[in-house]
């Protein structure tokens, strides 16, 4: 018979570098999961991601056991990892980071293609562009 499901809840974290400290900690605590055990399953599960952040679906059972479904990193951070910059532009209109080319923007793309509700890369190339444009990257065209 199937556990019954009592929660499921969203964190980031730092892929392999996550720690039950705050803000952490203090959420899987009040969502009914161990932050140790948690912590440490998802650090193994993230190990070769080396502190770049990562989303992650956690379902919580009635008997306090719980599941973890790994997501690809959000796009942003994608983009800011190709362009080695910190973060995007507090204004993107005006100030510009840096230029994204279309071969960076589609391995971003494959990358991020199960996590988007794209039909095709170039589909999702023309989401993660977007995410680019907001950032203050200009697209190459």
């Amino acid at each position: 018979m199937a556990k019954k499901v009592s929660k499921v809840f969203k964190i980031m974290a730092p892929g392999g570098k996550a720690t039950p400290a705050p803000p952490l900690g203090p959420v899987l605590g009040a969502n009914g999961v161990n932050p140790g055990q948690f912590i440490t399953k998802f650090n193994d599960a993230t190990r070769e991601l080396n502190g770049r952040v990562v989303g992650c679906i956690v379902t919580v059972y009635a008997d306090r056991s719980f599941d973890l479904e790994i997501k690809s990193s959000p796009a942003s951070v994608l983009i800011a990892a190709a362009l080695k910059v910190e973060k995007g532009s507090g204004k993107p209109n005006t100030e510009k980071i840096g230029m994204i080319t279309k071969d960076q923007l589609r391995k971003i793309a494959e990358d991020k293609m199960k996590d988007l509700g794209a039909a095709s890369v170039e589909a999702a190339m023309r989401t993660i562009a977007g995410t680019a444009r907001s950032m203050g990257v200009t697209v190459e065209a």
